[in-house]
């Protein structure tokens, strides 16, 4: 029998009531559960702070305690990023605690790999010692041949730097199924780590652009936090309009819906870049101050420089000047003669190369209304109130209450230049690190080391490493591991001169959860050994995993964490709310005992070596090389190195240090000293040009270089050239009850969203003959290659998605977990990798024609 908790509690309740008509009827009332001797004490009930595990943004939690087992999980009312509240993960996660169906000892694999694993029981001791010889003996040959394969990390010293480290493994990330096409746009850009987010407390205009709001996060984080900053901006009356494809993700928060097509949004900021431009909405003082609009572009492309400093115009000496020199006054517009050849500023390059992205171009090209598209320009500029000011906190700062949230709709094609012309928008109105606009991280306005980096990337000649990285194909790399499947699968054709032949999969489910799922089984046949390190058996560990190492999952310590809210700071920790059950032992426990196994622990360089200055221990709170630490003692050392005299015991009182508001100098770029850090953002990417023509010298595709220009210029997705039959756009998205591939094993949010469904258009599925429910075909085609793929799923009416559009949501296609076993395909299945469905920045694309039949 399937019991599902609607079941359980129907039962429970009549049951429950049968039995105490019967006791009050035989004179008495007793406790449902077995009486307890006078002399045995009561149970203690206590409240265990602690964060959320199963979600993204480590949302304060109080776990009720009774007896030493959780029964409940509450929100903690203090924690700055869910101030007392919990979504449907947050609050289902119990179930993950004590799933039966959990790994409950360390596994070793008895039979083949690529099909479903049968497997012996095997002591702790038995399974780290074969995984630490494995990888012992891979690094003795050669350490790139060991790779190290993340999910969402919640410790990443930990995890990402001391292990990796130690060990010398290559470490790939998640990150391009994600959003990183965004953080590399931003990073390059305007130089902080992140996305797009608004200031909530002081913007009146909101682009809400792919922001999933009622079931997905927003920029860096999960759920909670953007809702309940936006409920408050809307009391304040801020307008918000929805860019995307679907609108059931913007729900009634949105005023307006522009139902834009898939794969447009380059063409629609280009658009809404020409019309302020030709309105004249343009923040002259920000570009001229702090940006590279008034450099001096020579007709190579590249900046003038004299004695290594980028020259201006200069308005009162009429000669080029230095950018920086004292009272300098930069022209933005024309063009003037310097050493014989002519010059244009960068800005007059940018006006020019807007000319042909008009709202009417993009109306044609996005399928929206030219009227919208003026309205919605005319809407950002008035808004903007160019030339304001407004005091926060004593501090005198720009003023512009217009902004846009943007994140996971970077994954696309042209995903990094699309961001960077939805940027080149909020430039031009002076939006960017002001009061009302444009923030980028999480608690004010830090340059990260990317800002630099990315713009003197030294292009290499092969072999490159197995992600490509400083390559010909992709200099901006975001280290794609579905492109790693197909590097994986042809390394000769990329340059590479090894494969790798060990895998640790930390946290993560490759074979569901990235894109391009055949690819990923391909590729995966490859290894000669994996270890999992998860609390159930994946689909990726049933099919290709040698050893299956079980780690707990609240029941443990991780962090340290930063979880500030945009306008504070604050830390904490994981806690373990209870003792790990059956066998399972926490992450950290796992890798110490793995480090020591494989020889890493140990002495200088070694992996406690790499944890001190991962944590910054040093002094009498380092940890000492010569013998293995427990845990607890780890954090007890960090949170005393925070100036905590009490050590971890704070953490365990509060649950959260809360370090205060951060303040308008740290968090508007334009109020810092000097503002915006002493960078110029980079509305002309030079740099971006000159990788093209290397990439080019170094006999690199078109399909590689075509998107390394100076300003965001657009193309027609490759998707685009699929064939006619193939006439419909299919997008994904995130469900609330689904966040990471961790949640796909709740039954509680099983049961919430139990089958997987194709959101079709009712008027797309009429002319097709499909009805509500039917079991449909979705086929999927490859541009270039003319491989196609296809999956089985019910198609679900929805009037508030385009006519030429389809949309599946992620976290589907589960077979390892009773729960999530036939709930239907994973749109993974349907996507493709690489060449045409890649960002220049080698950010995965999740967009493809399809055609659906019944």
């Amino acid at each position: 029998m399937k019991l599902s908790r609607r079941t359980l509690l129907k039962g429970s309740a009549a049951t429950g009531g049968a039995l105490l008509a019967a006791r009050v009827a035989e004179g008495g009332l007793e406790t449902l559960v077995s009486a307890r001797p006078e002399s045995q004490a009561a149970p203690v009930e206590e409240s265990v702070p602690t964060t959320c595990w199963i979600g993204k943004q480590d949302c304060g939690i109080l776990a009720r305690r009774v007896g030493g087992r959780v029964v409940k999980l509450e929100g903690h009312p203090l924690h700055p990023r869910n101030r007392g509240r919990l979504c449907p993960k947050g609050v289902a996660q119990i179930v993950s605690l004590y799933d039966p169906n959990r790994v409950k000892a360390p596994l070793i694999r008895t039979n083949e790999k690529g099909k479903p694993g049968t497997w012996r029981q095997a002591s702790w001791d038995e399974a780290l010692t074969l995984v630490g010889e494995r990888i012992k003996e891979v690094r003795a040959r050669d350490k790139r041949l060991l790779l190290w394969q993340k999910g969402r990390s919640k410790a990443e010293a930990f995890y990402d730097n001391a292990f990796v480290t130690a060990s010398g493994a290559t470490k790939l990330h998640h990150g391009a199924f994600c959003s990183d096409a965004g953080y590399r746009a931003a990073e390059y850009t305007i130089g902080p780590n992140g996305v797009l987010h608004p200031d909530f407390r002081y913007t009146r205009h909101v682009l809400a652009w792919g922001w999933n709001i009622t079931n997905a996060g927003g920029n860096k984080l999960c759920w909670i936090t953007w809702p309940q900053q936006l409920g408050l901006a809307r009391e304040r009356g801020v307008k918000v309009v929805a860019i995307d494809p679907r609108q059931r993700g913007a729900a009634h928060f949105a005023d307006q819906w522009l139902p834009i097509r898939p794969g447009t949004d380059l063409a629609l900021a280009l658009a809404l870049a020409y019309s302020l431009v030709s309105q004249d909405d343009v923040d002259r003082d920000y570009l001229t101050r702090h940006t590279n609009a008034p450099f001096l572009v020579q007709k190579d492309g590249s900046f003038l420089r004299l004695a290594g400093k980028e020259q201006v115009w200069d308005q009162v000496s009429k000669s080029a000047r230095p950018f920086d020199a004292q009272d300098v006054r930069p022209a933005l517009e024309g063009a003037f003669t310097v050493g014989g050849q002519s010059l244009k500023p960068a800005f007059q390059l940018l006006k020019e190369h807007l000319t042909t992205y008009t709202p009417e171009w993009a109306a044609r090209i996005c399928d929206l209304p030219t009227t919208a598209i003026w309205s919605l320009a005319n809407e950002l500029g008035e808004t903007a109130q160019l030339g304001s000011t407004i005091v926060v906190d004593g501090v005198q700062v720009p003023y512009r209450p217009v902004s846009v949230m943007a994140y996971h709709m970077a994954q696309q094609e042209l995903g990094f230049q699309a961001l960077r012309a939805i940027m080149t928008v909020f430039m031009l109105l002076g939006a960017v690190g002001a009061a009302g606009g444009v923030q980028v991280d999480l608690g004010g306005w830090k340059l990260h080391s990317n800002f630099k980096a990315l713009d003197e990337i030294k292009i290499q000649d092969p072999p490159y490493n197995v992600y490509l990285k400083d390559s010909r194909f992709f200099p901006i790399n975001s280290n794609n591991s579905a492109l790693v499947a197909k590097v994986m699968l042809d390394p000769a054709k990329y340059g590479v001169d090894y494969t790798p032949e060990v895998l640790v999969l930390h946290m993560t489910n490759p074979v569901l959860a990235y894109g391009s799922q055949p690819d990923i089984i391909e590729s995966y046949k490859r290894f000669k050994f994996v270890v999992a390190i998860d609390p159930w058996l994946s689909e990726t560990a049933d099919y290709f995993a040698d050893v299956v190492l079980p780690a707990a999952t609240m029941e443990k310590y991780e962090g340290p964490l930063s979880v500030g809210d945009p306008y504070s700071d604050a830390v904490t920790v994981r806690l373990p709310v209870m003792a790990p059950l059956y066998q399972s032992r926490g992450d950290i426990d796992i890798y110490l005992d793995l480090s020591e196994k494989a020889g890493l622990l140990y002495g200088p360089g070694g992996y406690l070596d790499a944890l001190n200055k991962a944590l910054k221990l040093k002094d009498n709170e380092a940890l000492p090389l010569d013998a293995k630490p427990a845990v607890r003692d780890i954090f007890e050392r960090w949170a005393r190195s925070q100036g905590l005299s009490e050590g971890l015991a704070y953490f365990e009182r509060q649950g959260v240090k809360l370090n205060g508001s951060v303040p308008p100098r740290s968090f508007y770029g334009y109020a810092m000293d000097p503002p915006f850090g002493g960078v110029r953002h980079r509305l002309y990417g030079e740099a971006l040009l000159r990788y093209r023509t290397e990439m080019q010298a170094r006999g690199a595709g078109e399909v590689y270089w075509r998107d390394y220009t100076p300003f965001p210029t657009w193309r027609a997705p490759t998707m685009d050239s699929s064939p006619r039959n193939y006439d419909l756009y299919l997008i994904s998205y995130k469900l609330v009850e689904f966040k990471q591939s961790r949640s796909a094993f709740n039954p509680l949010l099983a049961e919430l969203q139990p089958e997987q469904r194709l959101e079709i258009n009712p008027t797309t599925a009429r002319a097709r003959g499909i009805n509500e429910g039917d079991l449909v075909w979705v086929e999927s085609h490859h541009a270039l290659t003319g491989e196609t793929r296809k999956v089985q799923v019910k198609a679900s009416y929805r009037a508030s998605i385009r006519p030429d559009t389809v949309g599946m949501p992620h976290h589907y296609g589960n077979w390892s977990h009773p729960s999530a076993r036939g709930q239907g395909p994973t749109p993974n299945a349907l996507f493709f990798t690489g060449e045409g469905y890649v960002a220049n920045t080698a950010d995965q694309s999740f967009h493809v024609k399809v055609r659906v039949y019944k």
